[in-house]
């Protein structure tokens, strides 16, 4: 796909995400009517985990679409400097755009579902919340993409889980979103995407534990790569 193909795919399916989230909750709490008992959250996990599984199917279709930051932060990092000023100039802000549009659509159409994640916790603690959770989830793909580089199913599978498990984990305290792009949709909604809190909690914070996520992966699987194949060298 080329280079506006992707940066279309990355719009729509940022856009798409932020009302992915919005469904589930308005299906689950007021059509079912299960509000916050627990078979309502085990409907609501179960229903996360098939639409991520539905977002990485489009992933793959697009060719690498994608509708989070991180995602294509870790991957720019990773390449050379044009694919990196693409990934970072380009990419990231239409998944910004994609957000905030998706969000100003669901304030006007749904208004009573609230404003978004918030942060819950002082400043220092939330950031280190979201860096946490951030370096957790971009280590565990960058493992999946390495051991299990065919199966779609088992990676998205591990993936999925890890997602809704960390996000489970860091609800209370930032919203555990580990996605700066949707917080970014709502924090403009709410008129508060400039201020420290949002931009050191939701942007500084997990970028640079993507940064050292990636860089501690390259530093333990790069030198156990070159042992096994210096081992399989010596062996012939």
């Amino acid at each position: 796909m080329g280079a506006v193909g992707l940066l279309v795919s990355d719009f729509i399916m940022s856009f798409m995400w932020v009302w992915s989230g919005v469904l589930i909750k308005i299906f689950v709490y007021k059509i079912l009517g299960l509000g916050h008992e627990p078979s309502g959250e085990v409907i609501k996990c179960v229903l996360l985990i098939i639409n991520m599984f539905f977002f990485a199917f489009l992933a793959k279709s697009t060719k690498g679409g994608a509708y989070n930051p991180l995602t294509v932060l870790a991957g720019a990092i990773s390449g050379n400097f044009s694919h990196f000023l693409f990934g970072v100039g380009a990419r990231i802000p239409a998944q910004v755009i994609g957000s905030i549009s998706g969000v100003r659509l669901i304030m006007d159409s749904f208004p009573e579902v609230g404003l978004g994640p918030r942060l819950n916790v002082d400043i220092h603690r939330g950031a280190l919340t979201e860096g946490f959770l951030t370096f957790a989830i971009i280590i565990i793909s960058l493992g999946l993409t390495t051991k299990i580089p065919g199966s779609f199913f088992m990676k998205t599978w591990i993936s999925s889980v890890s997602k809704l498990t960390l996000h489970i984990l860091g609800s209370d305290l930032t919203g555990g979103c580990m996605n700066p792009a949707s917080v970014m949709g709502w924090a403009y909604a709410r008129g508060d995407h400039i201020t420290k809190e949002h931009l050191l909690v939701y942007w500084l914070a997990p970028a640079k534990a993507t940064l050292l996520a990636v860089w501690i992966f390259k530093l333990v699987v790069r030198p156990i790569k070159e042992e096994k194949a210096s081992m399989k060298s010596k062996s012939e």
